[in-house]
């Protein structure tokens, strides 16, 4: 395996900017606004795409369709089956020629719960591209984004369990299993919240070093993240809620210019990352090797039909199943569309392949062929599905969203209906708004308590409609000095055609003004030879001296434009006509 692609350098450097520019540029109200069916999707539904891809596999396994030894007959085969339950190490004392094993109940599992993960890379830069609504687009992010760290959990839960083997697995680990989900990933979500806001708090007296201001948010970005890890908790999971607490108080502490500075640099280490996974993704295709050498691949036809296959099926299962729960409790009902489009976004990228990177063969015996799949699924999805999408979204005339910010129209208008709607609740005495109750309350315990303790100057009681007004008349004075700059321009530009078209006039009428370097055909009796110097040199005038000459002169004269009403004066000698 090459030095450049091991999962350590993937998850600790080349993830982290990625994830943490996705949470830190999340548009927070739709996010928690989706947020019960991003946690369905992203949790409910990874465990069931794990489930079904690993049991589907685990069942066709069974009829010896996987195995490649060419000595192995059928009633060894089923004795193998019946044995599969014992544990790896019985079944491959019975094996006398490799190839001739099935990857066991706890094998598949494992790789069920790395290749069900949806890959936030690969949605990021599919889903910029075609610009699908901004419901559907934070849904589907919202769901890659957060199932990261469910697929890690499950992915360890299920390394440990093949460790033990799965005639020791009792019910009590099963248990532990889902109480260390549960651990990991709140624990990784409350370190990136606390994370968040220890680095408003220090931003907070930042004013005498506005240059450090970017610095010191990437670093506590970039921490939350080392920090989960550390304590086996969910660093994905971390850096994403960094990145959703701090964006609310950092941009208020911190400078327009830091501000820019975060934002050019967030998208450029995100994009170097995502540049880098990919490229090394192909690299290890060609050249991956194992820790002896040899080639890190097994190409298995039918697996690798059968886990594309399952992973197509299973999704578009579990989207219709997860979306009929869902309507029953959204205003705004997912159409067929839209599911058709999620259905479709599920890609698989980086997170899959580093994850399937830590198997060892000690492990998973069949840990080559699992390489070789996933990397089969990554490039099925991107390169097929990845391309394909954007055309779909056109025929399907899928709605898209529109580029513009939200007006001040629009934030007010959002304020003064989330107050009338809970106005309407309190009445009726209805709860279905439970998303608008908590960000109520946190919108109350914020201006009482964390906005005095983390903001510098806590001025304004609702700081987003104040910045689209900001906003607003920025762009306004901008247009203004654009428009006077324009005006200016113009009239720059009519004097000066009135003073050559004037010029010209009076060049024609007082022959003594000629302008230098004027030619003619030379083999003209009257024109003038290339040095252009027919007069005595005295009278020769350069062409840099024409304004000179003219703002001497007393004569009005008009510009050829019927438009342009400005006259220039012009002397002369001879008569003080007026030239038109």
């Amino acid at each position: 395996m090459p030095t450049t692609l091991t999962p350590d350098i993937f998850f600790l450097f080349l993830l982290p900017p990625i994830i943490g520019e996705a949470g830190y540029f999340m548009p927070n109200r739709l996010f928690f606004d989706q947020l019960g069916t991003i946690l369905l999707m992203a949790v409910v539904g990874t465990i069931f795409n794990m489930i079904t891809i690993g049991g589907s596999l685990y069942l066709i396994g069974l009829t010896g369709l996987f195995q490649t030894g060419e000595n192995c007959s059928a009633p060894e085969a089923f004795d193998i089956f019946n044995t599969t339950m014992v544990g790896l190490a019985e079944t491959e004392e019975i094996l006398p020629f490799p190839g001739c094993s099935n990857p066991g109940l706890l094998e598949t599992f494992l790789f069920g719960s790395l290749i069900a993960a949806v890959d936030p890379v690969a949605v990021l830069a599919v889903f910029d591209e075609i610009k699908v609504d901004e419901v559907l687009n934070i849904v589907v992010f919202g769901e890659s984004l957060l199932n990261d760290g469910v697929a890690v959990v499950l992915y360890h839960m299920f390394e440990a369990y093949c460790e033990i083997g799965v005639d020791k697995v009792t019910a009590s680990d099963l248990g532990l299993g889902l109480a260390s989900f549960a651990v990991v990933a709140g624990g990784g979500t409350l370190i990136g919240i606390f994370v968040g806001y220890l680095c408003a708090f220090t931003t907070r007296f930042m004013d005498h070093a506005r240059v450090l201001e970017p610095l010191i948010v990437i670093m506590f970005a970039y921490l939350s993240y080392l920090t989960a890890e550390i304590f086996h908790m969910s660093g994905i999971l971390a850096i994403t809620f960094c990145g959703i607490t701090m964006k609310n108080y950092v941009e208020q502490n911190i400078s327009e210019t830091s501000s820019t500075t975060i934002r050019a640099s967030a998208h450029m280490f995100a994009n170097i990352a995502e540049l880098t996974i990919f490229l090394f993704l192909g690299v290890f295709t060609v050249t991956g090797t194992d820790v002896h050498g040899e080639s890190i691949h097994e190409w298995n036809w039918w697996f690798v039909i059968c886990t594309i296959a399952a992973c197509i099926i299973c999704r578009v299962i579990g989207v219709l199943i997860l979306s009929y729960i869902a309507n029953r409790y959204r205003i705004k009902k997912l159409n067929m569309t839209e599911q058709f489009i999620m259905m479709y976004g599920g890609l698989r990228g980086g997170v899959a392949f580093a994850l399937v990177l830590l198997i060892t063969e000690e492990v998973a015996p069949h840990a080559k062929m699992f390489v070789t799949t996933t990397l089969a699924m990554v490039y099925w999805t991107v390169f097929v599905q990845g391309i394909t999408i954007k055309p779909m979204v056109l025929y399907f005339k899928v709605k898209q969203r529109s580029e513009a910010e939200p007006c001040l129209t629009e934030r007010i208008t959002n304020r003064l209906m989330d107050n009338t709607k809970t106005g309407m609740e309190d009445i009726l005495g209805d709860n279905s708004e439970v998303p608008m109750k908590f960000r109520n309350w946190y919108k109350s315990f914020d201006d009482k308590f964390l906005k005095p303790l983390l903001l510098r100057d806590n001025k304004y009681k609702d700081p987003k409609v104040m910045e689209t007004f900001e906003s607003i008349q920025k762009e306004d004075a901008i247009q203004y000095i654009k428009k006077q700059s324009m005006v200016q321009s113009v009239e720059k530009v009519k004097t000066l055609n009135a003073v050559i078209a004037g010029f010209k006039k009076k060049s024609q009428v007082d022959q003594s003004v000629i302008v230098e370097n004027e030619t003619k055909d030379s083999s003209a009796k009257t024109g003038y030879d290339n040095k252009a110097f027919y007069p005595s040199p005295d009278e020769v005038i350069d062409a840099t001296d024409l304004s000179v000459m003219v703002l001497k002169s007393q004569v009005p004269v008009k510009a050829e434009n019927g438009e342009d009403n400005i006259e220039v004066q012009m002397s002369s000698d001879g008569d003080k006509d007026k030239v038109q």
